[in-house]
């Protein structure tokens, strides 16, 4: 098993070290992943300038690559790379990502976006985030990493993805596993004035305790390992049909 991991909060981040390492106990890791911070990068891809490609040494992987792209670009940049070197690659995984892709982040997610990447090139794909900017926990995100790999790998269509979010808690504190569907989770977020004519968007999340409902945000906060399945087709079919009776023309 080749796997290609990349993430958006740079290479030297540690959650990257923690899945490199988790990874590496079972498949050969090839490391692609951006030279600084890319998050909320989406699935943005770089155009229009170059972007600086490096071989760099990582504990763990077989070869690595650090790059000025975007999380996107790091997963074509990886795949190409590697496949060029005849390595075949089986999964791509991203991350494991400082701070949770729950909800509507899922949107604006670089971790997300990189995974979205590998699945829109046919790939297998799996995100993987603990729920903390300043996490330290990352034992059971590496686990369900390693966990999910054969019931992903040959088993899903290669157009899903996997997102996996941890709380930022020992393993014997968090308190099992859910598999449900993305939550609405939004930001009480403004851009704030900083100086002269500069502003920095800044919020908090929302608070979902105590809602009822059975969504990523309410588990996750509820102190439970969450695992939603993406997919990327935005099409609405329902209202494609309806659409289709408007009878426009020009």
């Amino acid at each position: 098993m080749n796997i290609l991991a990349v993430n958006d909060d740079g290479i030297q981040s540690p959650g990257l070290a923690a899945l490199v390492d988790s990874l590496s106990a079972v498949a050969n890791v090839y490391v692609c992943a951006p030279d600084g911070q890319r998050s909320a990068k989406s699935h943005s891809v770089t155009l229009g300038q170059n972007v600086l490609v490096q071989p760099v040494r990582f504990p763990g992987a077989k070869e690595a690559y650090q790059t000025s792209g975007t999380p996107a670009d790091c997963t074509k940049i990886g795949l190409q790379f590697f496949q060029e070197a005849g390595i075949h690659i089986d999964m791509v995984y991203s991350g494991i990502n400082m701070g949770s892709n729950l909800g509507r982040d899922t949107l604006y997610s670089g971790t997300v976006g990189a995974a979205a990447e590998a699945a829109l090139s046919g790939y297998h794909g799996v995100a993987v985030s603990v729920d903390s900017h300043e996490a330290v926990h990352f034992e059971t995100a590496g686990k369900l990493s390693v966990d999910v790999m054969d019931q992903v790998f040959g088993k899903l269509d290669p157009s899903v993805v996997i997102s996996i979010n941890v709380p930022n808690l020992p393993k014997e504190e968090i308190k099992g596993v859910k598999c449900v569907p993305l939550g609405d989770r939004y930001y009480d977020d403004k851009f704030h004035l900083t100086e002269g004519n500069r502003y920095m968007l800044s919020g908090e999340p929302a608070d979902f305790s105590g809602s009822g409902k059975e969504i990523d945000v309410t588990a996750a906060q509820e102190g439970y390992a969450v695992i939603t399945p993406l997919q990327f087709d935005f099409t609405d079919y329902k209202n494609l049909e309806t659409v289709k009776k408007w009878g426009l023309n020009i």
